[in-house]
């Protein structure tokens, strides 16, 4: 009978790994690292071994993982998928080395490695060739379905190329989406801009966007899929491992490159520790590398057991933590204005790598870390090429608060936290700091297009002091481009042609292209619905600006600080001076609006912003109607990029033709019936 203090251990155990399986599974949040969890359990599961009536069929040891998100149709999958044993050390893969061996009795037998992505699982199951349903992992029995978002992967291929011998034309494959490392970086720097809380790794980050109910934003996030398993009714068609992978390369799936067969363990091993010393070059993060047995019909002979196959485990890295001195926090400007505190250590050796310099990403992190200069810090760098602050170790007692600075470090420029989000930020638009990125941003192809004004030029720029802010641009000439490292007089020429060009794209880009923070394409659409003049958008208030179409007081109030700076209006001044476009045109229908109830609308084209099916929802909401085909009785055709034959018809038949924008202002003029 085991006594009183062994069964509270086992069941405050349970309630930890309960809570942290639904903080990482459900809520896409975890509160621990993997290695904390994996103590946590491995503790457990000793527990439960050495007191087996303790055992009971509802343990986080016997279940798969956590249970299916509300918000989403589930489904049941074709067999489970079952997570793995661990391996932590070599040691223990060793182990289970000698379990495969013993288990087999001496028949000789290969294993394929593979490495462990940090992602998220899915099953995608095909019919025909042709993707018909994609499931998360869900708690290993049943899963969400997220279809619609999977399809906006695009290394998930909506119908494969080829079917190799032995695959039936239905079959299932099972892989990990996982989110790139740039990707991942570029998110949390936008969510850091617009003053969101940032995700705390890609694994979190491509969970939350495959999981959301809006499959633009899982397009948004540039997710990744690398396909693993190849299963008709839920069980393996081909005879190995490595067939099945070689066979979902030729089927178009993508797989990992990184991969090994071999005879023996040390063989394993030896690719598993060359994969670590090639972490922190991957383009995504990995935690370890997994090992199974390659022969199908010797899986099948091994079996599982209730919550792993016993022909597979592992093998998780190590993190790389070390205990370093910080010296100093200083401030980095970003190119949105985010001022983001920085660690400066004392050069330590972290995984291999000197490490010298850690984000502390903001002022919350700060508080919550509790860091100060002069701190002892345990710094991890766990594959990632940024390494953190985990824990400090030690506070000398003289040690003095941090706090973020009431002026930009760069400029001197005004610094502003808005009231509930984490970032402070440099409000003047010309701070060097931000200059480069924000002129990289004016000329990108979402706002002023400007062919040939890349990275290199704009370094140089930027270097020789012949541009100081975007209007700067539009003094350049031929001959001072010419100048320039590898520009000749044709591409000078052109460059500047360029910028003359730019000053002709409408209000809308010119909104986009200033960078004012929450305003990009579409919300600069909605803007010039309301308010077609440069002139009215600034003049405009809070109260005003919040009339237009979904702008809330975050935006009004972004708006309002862009505008109310000085230097800001100063570099309005000088695009006006150098014939930047100030009004929108919008296209005008030929008849009065009186309101759009009971007009007929086409939509015909790809729209800038809005998906067809959301144009037609705020058309039929506003009393209007849709209809497919052009009529001398359609009242209205929205046409966007690559519009096709009803766009000639409307035109034939004098039928009033509206781009996106017209389309909002066509809202914003009318009264909704």
């Amino acid at each position: 009978m085991a006594a009183p203090e062994v069964l509270q251990e086992i069941e405050s155990l349970r309630n930890q790994i309960r809570d942290h399986e639904y903080r990482y599974y459900v809520l896409d949040a975890p509160i621990i690292e993997d290695a904390d969890y994996d103590q946590l359990m491995r503790r457990l599961q000793e527990l439960e071994r050495a007191h087996p009536e303790l055992l009971t069929p509802d343990s986080p040891s016997q279940r798969v993982g956590g249970q299916p998100r509300k918000g989403f149709q589930t489904a049941r999958h074709s067999s489970p998928m079952l997570s793995l044993d661990n391996a932590l050390n070599e040691t223990e893969l060793r182990a289970f080395d000698q379990r495969v061996r013993d288990l087999l009795k001496g028949d000789p037998f290969q294993y394929t490695a593979e490495l462990k992505l940090d992602g998220l699982s899915l099953a995608l199951q095909y019919r025909d060739g042709a993707l018909q349903i994609a499931i998360t992992r869900g708690n290993g029995l049943e899963g969400e379905i997220v279809t619609e978002n999977a399809r906006t992967i695009g290394s998930i291929p909506w119908k494969v190329r080829a079917l190799p011998e032995g695959v039936p034309a239905d079959f299932e494959v099972r892989g990990e989406v996982v989110m790139p490392r740039k990707a991942f970086e570029r998110l949390n720097e936008q969510r850091e801009a617009d003053g969101l809380s940032l995700f705390a790794n890609p694994r979190n980050a491509a969970a939350g966007a495959l999981r959301v109910l809006d499959p633009a934003i899982t397009a948004s996030r540039r997710l990744d899929f690398y396909a693993y398993f190849l299963l008709v009714d839920g069980i393996p068609v081909l005879d190995s491992q490595w067939e099945c992978l070689n066979a979902l390369q030729a089927m178009g799936f993508k797989v990992n490159p990184h991969r090994e067969r071999a005879d023996s363990i040390d063989a394993i091993l030896a690719s598993i520790r060359r994969w670590e010393q090639l972490r922190p070059e991957l383009p995504y993060e990995i935690d370890g590398a997994v090992v199974k047995v390659d022969s199908r019909a010797q899986q099948s002979a091994l079996g599982w057991t209730a919550k792993a196959p016993r022909w597979a485990i592992a093998f998780k890295y190590a993190a790389s933590q070390v205990e370093t001195i910080l010296k100093q926090i200083d401030v980095q400007v970003g190119r949105t204005g985010v001022l983001t505190p920085v660690a400066r250590l004392e050069p330590v050796k972290v995984g291999g790598v000197e490490v010298s310099n850690a984000t502390l990403h903001n002022m919350d992190e700060i508080a919550r870390l509790d860091v100060a200069a002069g701190d002892t810090v345990v710094v991890e760098r766990s594959g990632d090429v940024i390494p953190k602050v985990v824990r400090v170790e030690n506070r000398p007692a003289d040690r003095v608060p941090f706090v973020m600075p009431g002026t930009c470090p760069k400029c001197g420029g005004h610094v502003v936290r808005a009231e509930g989000e984490v970032a402070y930020r440099c409000v003047n638009a010309s701070c060097p700091a931000q200059l480069r990125e924000s002129l990289l941003h004016f000329a990108s192809r979402t706002a002023l297009d400007i062919d040939g004004l890349g990275d290199k030029i704009v370094d140089q720029l930027l270097a020789t002091g012949l541009v100081t802010n975007a209007a700067d641009l539009y003094k350049l000439t031929p001959e001072q481009l010419e100048a320039l490292e590898r520009m000749g007089r044709k591409s000078a020429e052109k460059l500047v042609e360029q910028l003359q060009k730019s000053k002709r794209q409408p209000l809308p880009r010119l909104l986009n292209a200033l960078g004012i923070r929450f305003v990009g394409e579409r919300t600069a659409q909605f803007l010039v619905a309301k308010f077609p003049t440069m002139d009215a958008l600034m003049a405009a208030s809070e109260d005003e600006l919040q009339r237009a179409d979904e702008i809330g007081p975050k935006v009004a109030r972004s708006i309002r600080d862009y505008f109310d700076d000085e230097r800001n209006q100063a570099l309005v001044e000088c695009l006006r001076e150098a014939g930047m476009t100030f009004e929108y045109d919008a296209p005008t229908p030929t008849q009065q609006i009186e309101g759009l109830a009971g007009k007929t609308f086409v939509l015909t084209g790809t729209l800038p912003t809005m998906t067809r099916d959301e144009a037609k929802a705020r058309i039929e909401a506003a009393g209007g109607k849709v209809t497919g085909s052009v009529s001398k009785k359609t009242d209205y055709v929205v046409a966007g990029e690559e519009a096709g034959s009803k766009l000639d018809k409307a035109q034939t038949l004098g039928v009033p033709v509206l781009d996106e924008v017209g389309l909002l202002a066509l809202f914003a003029s009318s009264e909704p019936q």
